[in-house]
């Protein structure tokens, strides 16, 4: 019965057919020869594309108007046109040869945001601020605790509570530090709404402060260095 399975396979009939023909269990066809049996050799597909076939294909597909197509999209297209080269499922495995299963525009590459590193050799030179929430009186509520911090004496110069979070209460907590302990050299912070704010930008700029901020959502994106004599 197998020899007579693996006969008919081999000429090219379809292994369901060939099973009903020789009277066995598709199932068993399919199994796995036991050690010292030997399984009828692969038969090529009857539709399987010849060498031009597939480079008329692949050129289809990476021509300028199908760039920003799918390859189902491609696909319909071309029979809209009259031309069938190949099945979607052909498509994908020619493109998946050529590892070109991606995009295949041309993309932008920007490159990699470099962390940044703040350096103080003495106090003033460098603050750090944030807003952190603090719970409210009762369940539910909570308020914004502005905090700014000397990197290099770990002393905090500033520290005010609001109800809200805005760039204009930042502001005013950045004039109030200011006009105490003087005007820093840099002042660091992560990327939220008030830090990013037009209005802290413009204060900072006004008073020539270098701003600092982490890299895009690295929340603790920040090395200090203290350099002291006194501390070596």
């Amino acid at each position: 019965m197998m020899g007579a399975y693996r006969d008919l396979a081999a000429v090219g009939i379809p292994t369901r057919e060939a099973a009903v023909l020789a009277s066995i269990p598709r199932a068993s066809a399919a199994r796995k020869p036991r050690a010292g049996q030997v399984r009828a050799r692969p038969v090529t597909p009857a539709n399987k594309l010849t060498d031009a076939e597939r480079k008329q294909l692949l050129a289809a597909l990476n021509d300028d108007r199908f760039a920003d197509l799918a390859p189902i999209q491609v696909y319909g297209r071309l029979l809209d046109e009259g031309v069938y080269l190949g099945s979607v499922s052909t498509m994908y495995r020619v493109l998946a040869a050529g590892s070109l299963v991606k995009e295949r525009r041309r993309l932008a590459r920007h490159p990699a945001r470099v962390r940044p590193e703040l350096i103080a050799t003495g106090p003033g030179q460098v603050y750090s601020w944030d807003i952190t929430k603090l719970a409210g009186p009762m369940k539910g509520t909570w308020f914004d605790a502005y905090v700014m911090i000397d990197i290099f004496s770990r002393y905090i110069v500033g520290a005010v509570v609001h109800a809200h979070e805005s760039g204009p209460l930042a502001v005013d907590m950045m004039k109030e530090v200011f006009g105490i302990h003087g005007i820093p050299k840099i002042v660091h912070a992560d990327r939220g709404t008030s830090m990013t704010s037009k209005t802290v930008a413009a204060l900072l700029a006004d008073l020539e402060v270098t701003r600092s901020h982490s890299r895009p959502r690295v929340s603790n994106d920040c090395e200090y260095q203290l350099v002291a004599s006194s501390w070596v």
